[in-house]
């Protein structure tokens, strides 16, 4: 069930891509002149990146979506603080370790821009739900850049229907200089997007109708948060969540197009929202799982075919009275490469450091249990809006992912 492959030091053998019509691929990545918004995948050098801010933050509301994502024991937080701000220590502690996490991008040649403030302790009411807001503290949920292109997604918490605004000022920024802007179809979230009836079994029925491929999240109308999605240059992989629908996931086909492979992939996690603490690719070739929640049986054969390890991440370091009321322990393993050989890692996740340093990483340790209590930790935190880097194959022509 956990199967453990090589621990390989060398990166694979990829190849640019050159025979689509509507990519130009230079001689040498000097000769090209790359427009502000550029970004393939997840380890190319980072030039530009957007960190998310905590200031603002509010409780969502114990809605059905938080409810089931979120732990039972945290329940009785929701309820009773739901709609109102974080508490100013939380804010602080956390605004603190996402300020010195943004000094250290710069030190180390990384342009770094945050969202507009803002009170998502407010209230809100459209034709279909009301609602307060969250946060824009986790950009990685609501913006992906593929090539130079941002999609705004069409997340699924009620919470989070007016949490691109923070993120309005940069996008026009963007588009401005060049960049394209695409907001994916905009939610009702009307009651016939949520499986009500779902969000009321237990955890554990839950786990078996997820099993099943029930999910909280209907086909009533796309839906997708950009964190389960996880970009390998030509290849993009996705998953379906209890955020992210199949009509997401056809919108994100039918939108690329030609250009991408959106391949469908699933883990042994029967409660499964956002990607990036299961499968995380370090550089061309070598990517982390989670051994907790695996790929399903067969798409480890698959990366095996592509000519990719995949290394079971070192175990979370949180201990057990951490507040963790949108987030697992598995956090740990949410990364932010800087390029193939520079990986920026929580400080007090020391196991995860060493095999990083085993695999030939430079490791940047950096606090940041205190981002952890609001849901997120490096990648999460982040949209890297530029790298160094342009469109190329990593081996996934022939994947046997579901259709």
């Amino acid at each position: 069930m956990r199967q453990r492959t090589n621990i390989l030091k060398v990166e694979k053998s990829h190849k640019m891509i050159t025979d689509l019509p509507s990519i130009t691929a230079p001689s040498t990545i000097s000769d090209r002149k790359l427009c502000v918004v550029n970004s393939y995948n997840e380890w190319d050098p980072l030039q530009e990146v957007i960190v998310g801010r905590v200031e603002g933050a509010a409780v969502p509301q114990f809605e059905a979506t938080v409810k089931v994502d979120a732990p039972p024991r945290y329940w009785n937080f929701f309820q009773q603080y739901g709609g109102q701000p974080f508490s100013e220590d939380l804010v602080e502690a956390a605004s603190k370790e996402l300020n010195e996490f943004c000094k250290i991008l710069e030190a180390e040649g990384v342009t770094v821009r945050r969202p507009d403030r803002i009170d998502f302790s407010q209230s809100y009411k459209t034709p279909d739900f009301e609602a307060s807001g969250l946060y824009a503290a986790m950009p990685r949920d609501v913006l992906i850049v593929i090539g130079n292109e941002i999609i705004e997604a069409p997340m699924a918490w009620r919470s989070r229907f007016f949490e691109y605004r923070a993120y309005r000022s940069l996008m026009k920024e963007y588009l401005k200089q060049g960049a394209k802007w695409t907001t994916a179809p905009k939610p009702l979230m009307s009651d016939e997007l949520y499986d009500f009836e779902f969000a009321a079994k237990t955890p554990e029925e839950q786990e078996a109708l997820v099993k099943q491929g029930r999910y909280v999240t209907t086909e009533f109308e796309p839906c997708f948060d950009t964190a389960d999605i996880v970009r390998f240059g030509r290849d993009l992989f996705v998953q379906r969540s209890h955020v992210t629908n199949m009509m997401g996931i056809t919108w994100l086909r039918q939108h690329l197009d030609y250009q991408y492979r959106v391949h469908i992939i699933q883990f042994q996690d029967f409660n499964p929202m956002h990607i990036d603490a299961s499968l995380v690719p370090l550089r061309p070739g070598l990517a982390l799982i989670n051994p907790d929640r695996p790929p399903a049986p067969g798409y480890a054969e698959c990366f095996k075919k592509a000519g990719w390890d995949l290394v079971e991440s070192a175990p979370p370091t949180t201990p057990e009275y951490w507040q963790l009321p949108i987030a697992s322990k598995w956090i740990s393993m949410n990364l932010l490469s800087l390029d193939t050989k520079r990986v920026i890692v929580e400080r007090q996740e020391e196991p995860t450091q060493k095999l990083l340093k085993d695999l030939g990483f430079t490791v940047i340790p950096v606090d940041f249990r205190h981002v952890y209590t609001f849901g997120g930790s490096f990648h999460c935190v982040t949209c890297d809006v530029r790298r160094d880097s342009q469109l190329e194959d990593y081996g996934f022509s022939e994947f046997y992912g579901i259709s």
